[in-house]
């Protein structure tokens, strides 16, 4: 196995022998294997990525209604990156399985790999989350089952879906919010005498569904629209270059309504903006039967690449957009290409890859927000952590992974877990319970859960500059039982607030609370803090054993917790 294909494994877990003796496999687990056949290929010998997302969506449904137990369709699919093409003769394997459950909807998360069989590599080509919905039976409205997580992975995704959850509700708003925001700061599209005008691109198609297009329900399958858009998509992008395109991402997107037997499918598409090595091509499925009007099925975004001989992206010719409509497209490729790159950039990194601060603004909120979400999430969820010390029931644990240290401190308390989340989630009050606080304030309210602070600790040495650190702060409620609490930390950078002189710029990866209700009155909350070279000072000695600082700075929280038990002034960072 070669190193490409020890990321295949990224969604899979070690085995787990149950008590019978046999290996637990995830019971809404579906796998598909194909051989990939010249049928399935197009004429340079690659998988047309239109199979391969019906292949896709054919497993996640399976598996989703595996899980419901009865039929669902496709309501979404996030963002999609394809990192190889696949050729004929090489096998696809797809594994799907259900990470969490709503009440009438579920997150299926769906692995792609591809395997040479004869010489023994495999690697990953994709990795995709989809959301699909419990269809009405007779009896009325499905309520789904709760899915039950047995393995360490699937802890983290259940944890991590709530959370992709949340995005995916928020999306749509703040893309169309981020998208006029930034296109009126954009000037006005650049002329070439050699760009291509925009209309030579345009393409339309019809599809009447016929019955294969179809489930037993007689729905068009979600994979077969996704499959006749990315056709006239690849038509759009090769006019531009007059060669062939790969397609690389396709932006996340919703069915806005359902297509059945008998419907024809119009589809068009066109492309929006061609940048140095990539262009992002629009594509809008519309349904009509017999003379009503056009119903929006859905809209997508693809963008492509060029490859030459080596596969590296060749340079694209320029594009000349029609004026009006075409000029707003132009400009709000240019807006979502910035959004794609900061979701790249933060989301996509392994968490041992992303910088300690990130330079935050509104276009990257959503995404450095899911990412410090997230980040604690998975710390929460290791179970290798090793018992340092203990003092009256609060305990410090450590792990080291990866060349770094991670601190956890657990207790428990006699208030409300409501009240303490809400006591803990305003830092500005820290400074009554931990010393390290000397100052903190309120920079900035992103939304109603993300707050940007400002925050002052002293020296640890003497003589020495305190230090600094800019935070964004994300707090979540639970979404049932089985959450907790969370008030996430993380470093970000802004530009007018910049390091002074006066103090030594700190920084956060990773840190925060989890907040577990034991019951009515008994909390149990952990923080976490993943240490940087700006925290380690504050920290080591009691790491090593020379002290026990942690311990009277956590009963300090207690008593404060305590204290403030019936106060009204615990009140969430948005309601200053």
């Amino acid at each position: 196995m070669t190193s490409e294909g020890k990321d295949a494994g990224i969604m899979l877990d070690p085995q787990l022998i149950q008590e019978t003796g046999e290996v637990y496999r995830n019971p809404t687990e579906v796998q598909m294997s194909q051989i990939v056949l010249p049928c399935h290929a197009n004429h340079c010998g690659e998988l047309s990525v239109g199979q391969l997302l019906k292949w896709m969506d054919s497993t996640a449904c399976l598996s989703a209604e595996r899980h419901a137990g009865c039929s669902c369709v496709t309501a979404s699919v996030d963002d999609i990156h394809f990192e190889h093409t696949i050729g004929v003769g090489q096998v696809v394997s797809i594994i799907a399985k259900v990470n969490r459950a709503f009440t009438s909807s579920m997150e299926v998360g769906i692995l792609v790999t591809c395997e040479d069989l004869y010489s023994n590599r495999q690697w990953k080509v994709c990795r995709a989350f989809a959301t699909f919905v419990s269809r009405r039976t007779e009896a009325g409205k499905v309520q789904l089952k709760q899915v039950i997580s047995y393995t360490q992975m699937e802890q983290m995704e259940y944890s991590l879906a709530a959370e992709r959850r949340r995005m995916r509700l928020i999306h749509a708003e703040i893309i169309t919010d981020l998208l006029s925001s930034s296109t009126a700061q954009l000037g006005e599209c650049q002329e070439y005498d050699d760009a291509v005008p925009s209309e030579k691109t345009r393409v339309e198609s019809v599809e009447l569904v016929l019955p294969p297009h179809a489930n037993h329900q007689v729905s068009t399958f979600g994979g077969q629209i996704m499959a006749w858009m990315e056709n006239v998509a690849t038509i759009a992008a090769s006019r531009l270059c007059n060669a062939h395109p790969t397609l690389r991402t396709i932006d996340m997107f919703h069915f806005r309504g359902p297509s059945h037997i008998g419907d024809r499918l119009v589809l068009k598409a066109i492309v929006n903006n061609a940048f140095k090595h990539s262009m992002e091509v629009g594509v809008c499925a519309e349904a009509y039967q017999g003379g009503e009007p056009l119903r929006h099925i859905n809209s997508a975004f693809m963008t492509f690449e060029v490859l030459d001989s080596d596969r590296k992206p060749r340079t694209l010719p320029h594009l000349r957009p029609e004026p009006v409509d075409g000029r707003r497209r132009y400009k709000e490729a240019i807006a979502r290409k910035k959004i794609r790159l900061d979701r790249k950039y933060i989301i996509s990194c392994k968490q041992t890859q992303v910088p300690l601060s990130v330079p935050w603004d509104p276009s990257n909120q959503m995404y450095l927000s899911y990412n410090n979400v997230s980040a604690l999430k998975l710390m929460d969820t290791r179970n290798n952590w090793v018992l340092t010390s203990e003092k009256n029931k609060v305990r410090l644990y450590t792990l080291e992974e990866n060349h770094m240290l991670c601190v956890k401190v657990e207790m428990y308390v006699s208030v409300p877990a409501g009240q303490v989340f809400h006591l803990l989630s305003d830092l500005r009050r820290r400074k009554e319970w931990d010393r390290h606080y000397e100052e903190c304030e309120v920079i900035n309210q992103a939304d109603e859960d993300d707050t940007l602070y400002r925050v002052v600790t002293p020296c640890v040495s003497k003589g020495g500059k305190g230090k600094d650190f800019i935070l964004l702060a994300s707090r979540r409620k639970p979404c049932d039982s089985r959450d907790p609490y969370l008030i996430a930390l993380r470093s970000v950078t802004l530009p007018n607030h910049p390091p002074t002189e006066d103090f030594s710029r700190g920084e956060v990866l990773c840190a925060g609370f989890t907040i577990w209700e034991e019951s009515s009155s008994v909390t149990k909350f952990t923080y976490y803090n993943q240490a940087t070279p700006g925290v380690l000072p504050y920290i080591s000695t009691d790491v090593a054993g020379l002290s026990s600082s942690f311990y009277s700075m956590f009963s300090a929280c207690s008593q404060f917790l305590e204290a403030n038990r019936d106060s009204l002034g615990a009140l969430p960072p948005s309601s200053f």
